[in-house]
């Protein structure tokens, strides 16, 4: 099992779960993060530390986010790995709980 970002980390990309991840499995895109589901151990750590509730766990993935399992997978072998907390993209906060985000993902 791992854990996986979804639609409310798009256009806001919070880092505080990346200051927590003792794997630095977190990688970014230029305006949402992923996890490498090869590298996440199941810590448990990133999921309370995301301000914006983007992050669950593989098994209680609500369905409406099942794609965003093959998107993690897809964009970590990309994406450069994050390490370090930076701050959130400047209109985080509009976007924070807006819906159906998908479509404003930068690849």
């Amino acid at each position: 099992m791992t854990f996986v970002v979804t639609d409310n980390c798009v256009r806001c990309k919070y880092t505080d779960c990346v200051d927590v991840c003792p794997v630095d499995c977190f990688h970014e895109g230029p305006n949402f993060l992923v996890i490498d589901p090869e590298e996440c151990i199941d810590c448990t750590l990133c999921e309370p530390e995301c301000p914006a509730n983007a992050i669950f766990s593989e098994d209680d993935l609500p369905p409406e986010f099942a794609e965003y399992t093959a998107i993690n997978a897809e964009l970590s072998q990309t994406w450069p790995v994050i390490t370090d907390r930076k701050d959130p993209l400047p209109d985080a906060a509009d976007w924070d709980g807006v819906a159906d985000k998908l479509q404003y993902l930068e690849r």
